[in-house]
């Protein structure tokens, strides 16, 4: 069942490392009426911070109606007020600390761009009708969120959800960014395909091509990555016991070749006292989740005072 206690129009703002997507939607429906999208230019963050003034100015010209709200997701963690980005090292210089409602003249929700993803599925997509879900976001790095008695569950300082820095080989020398051993953002991230190859692909959809033509090294690292996924995905169904999980990113392009053999893993790693799996599914949205998702946060908060 969608959500329908509210109607009208938002815009919602995904500021990414490569790109800035923008959309007005529909609230009822959740579709964007209008969408843009422009380079982010990550390294000049007086370009990026213009550009979405411009793209939101642009998206309110091209409303129907007053535009209800304005969210923003994007890379790292929120404050506790959902008012700004105040960690994420190491990219996106400006970005941290940068005051958005200055900047637009509007109320603003910002959260991270991973739960922004969770709540444009829960509300409009494959976690639909679900009280309780979890999403994983798999690209470069492994993203997360948690979908917890129908809300959006952040946690203390903002930083739940992070499920793709779950360890699963504390004996792994390399630490990932959040300084743990063996994540599992470092099992299937994209951005670790070259030292799991023995440096022989570049990126997940090289691997995934060898791996359909039977390439020993690519069968080898990329079997291993999905089956680490289903022991990462059959700890947290015994931790949260969710109803359904969803899948999304980049590396969900793979299609068959991802959900086929991690089937097969979870019918060995998953524990089913009444007999049946928690379904995983494929995000029924693309490159516009986090923006999707931003819009429908700021009409829940500032609209109507409530959380997410």
């Amino acid at each position: 069942m969608r959500e329908t206690t509210f109607d009208g129009y938002a815009i919602g703002i995904d500021l990414g490392g490569t790109r800035i997507k923008g959309v007005l939607i529909d609230l009822q429906s959740g579709e964007p009426v209008q969408q843009l999208s422009v380079d982010t230019r990550d390294g000049n963050a007086g370009n990026w911070k213009q550009e979405i003034r411009e793209m939101v100015s642009a998206l309110k010209q091209l409303s129907f109606d007053e535009v209800k709200g304005i969210g923003l997701a994007a890379p790292g963690i929120a404050s506790a007020d959902n008012q700004m980005i105040i960690n994420m090292p190491g990219r996106m210089q400006g970005l941290e600390g940068f005051d958005w409602q200055a900047l637009l003249q509007h109320p603003v929700f910002v959260l991270n761009d991973a739960h922004a993803a969770l709540v444009a599925e829960a509300h409009y997509g494959s976690a639909t009708g679900h009280s309780h879900a979890l999403m994983l976001t798999l690209g470069t790095g492994v993203g997360g969120g948690l979908w917890l008695n129908g809300k959006l569950f952040q946690g203390n300082a903002n930083r739940a959800g992070h499920l793709g820095h779950m360890i699963l080989d504390v004996h792994n020398p390399e630490l990932d960014i959040t300084n743990v051993p063996g994540s599992l953002e470092q099992a299937i991230g994209n951005a670790t395909v070259p030292q799991r190859t023995f440096y022989k692909y570049n990126d997940t959809r090289e691997l995934v091509a060898a791996y359909r033509q039977g390439e020993p090294i690519a069968t080898r690292a990329w079997l291993d990555a999905v089956r680490q996924l289903a022991a990462g995905l059959a700890s947290l169904i015994n931790i949260f016991s969710p109803e359904v999980i969803v899948l999304g990113g980049g590396i969900t392009q793979a299609d068959d070749a991802l959900f086929g053999p991690l089937a097969t893993f979870m019918d060995i790693y998953e524990w089913r006292p009444k007999g049946t799996a928690v379904p995983i599914k494929k995000a029924s949205f693309t490159d516009l989740s986090g923006s999707i998702g931003a819009a429908v946060c700021s009409v829940k908060t500032f609209q109507f005072n409530q959380t997410v």
